[in-house]
């Protein structure tokens, strides 16, 4: 059974009921609250040898990370962060030193987010370490962005540089991590991704986002989870995708296409969101405000599926169909 016919098979039994807005089907559950705010409910899972191997994860960089990848889905909604449940499923091996690393990262991207650790559970693994949390957070009802809303013609757009983490996951596995410095931002990407809540925030409060979720499985992937979920499709621009140089250098190393990285890549954290085509200078302005510089990468059209649009021979345009192209957590091949 594929991943994706699992989730159907889970949302087709999930709750509904009064004061349930949202459940399966985008980055979090959505669950009113009252005087017009709601709850923004999530949880995520990260697995040794599926999400993060110890051998060059360092574990406050690790509790960072679980920190992060929780939080990152109520950015992607437009919501605050408020609270976590931790369950760690620990085997004998690691020992006091891993677990005071782990929570010194974890409750330190805590305070930077605004989250409080507030409960959760511990338990023996018979072999490697799981970690699962649960994170809520909080925002106004009329401010909640959600994947379905996108329209034909919008623009879209992603928060920032694509591929960083899996080329350096690619990098640690081919034991390069130590190379060069431009290589660091890669690598950084995978052992410490940030979460761009503030800039979530803002782009909630703005009234300009027609749909935003943020880039866990790759964009290839996620955005067809976007368009699904409206009933249209998207083109990508190859030559508008932003190529960090520390993504060329790797390509050159380990004899791949950047391309592949960031379109496939998984686990970049960013935003990725549709607007009004008219309203491009406006997101500009408001991303640069912010400190942020956002791209647009690509527009939603009527016609369904993800096609990857790349310069060809003789000026002609290559067309690629890259629906669903990120990771599968059901297939024979481990992230890490």
């Amino acid at each position: 059974m594929k991943e994706r016919e699992l989730i159907e098979m889970i949302a087709a039994a999930a709750g509904h009921g009064s004061g349930i807005l949202r459940t399966i089907g985008d980055d979090c559950a959505v669950v009113e609250k009252g005087d017009g705010r709601v709850w923004l409910l999530t949880m995520d899972t990260l697995v040794e040898a599926v999400h993060f191997n110890p051998d060059w994860h360092p574990p406050e960089l690790l509790g960072r990370k679980t920190v992060s990848v929780n939080v990152s889905d109520v950015a992607a909604m437009g919501g605050e962060p408020r609270f976590l449940l931790l369950s760690l499923a620990l085997p004998p091996e690691a020992g006091g030193d891993w677990v005071s690393g782990f929570v010194a990262g974890f409750t330190g991207a805590c305070r930077e987010y605004g989250c409080l650790l507030v409960g959760g559970d511990t338990v023996a693994s018979p072999a490697g370490i799981t970690l699962s949390v649960t994170a809520i957070g909080e925002t106004a009802a009329d401010r909640v962005l959600y994947r379905s809303g996108a329209r034909p013609g919008d623009t879209v757009w992603v928060s920032g540089p694509l591929g960083l983490a899996a080329a350096g996951l690619d990098l640690f596995r081919a034991g390069l991590a130590g190379k060069e410095e431009i290589l660091r931002p890669l690598l950084d990407a995978h052992l410490d991704p940030r979460a761009r809540v503030g800039l979530g925030r803002r782009l909630a409060a703005s009234g300009l986002v027609h749909a935003m979720m943020d880039l866990s499985d790759g964009l290839a992937t996620d955005l067809a989870h976007i368009c699904s979920q409206a009933a249209v499709g998207a083109r990508v621009r190859a030559d508008r995708l932003p190529l960090h140089p520390g993504l060329a250098r790797a390509a050159e190393l380990l004899g791949r296409g950047p391309v592949h990285w960031m379109v496939s890549g998984g686990e970049d954290f960013e935003l990725l969101f549709t607007t009004a085509a008219d309203d491009a200078a406006a997101v500009e302005e408001l991303a640069g405000a912010s400190g942020h510089r956002v791209y647009a990468v690509g527009r939603i059209v009527e016609e369904e599926g993800v096609v990857l649009v790349s310069p060809g021979p003789g000026g002609q345009k290559e067309e690629q169909d890259i629906s669903f192209r990120g990771y599968e957590h059901f297939s024979a091949r481990g992230k890490d």
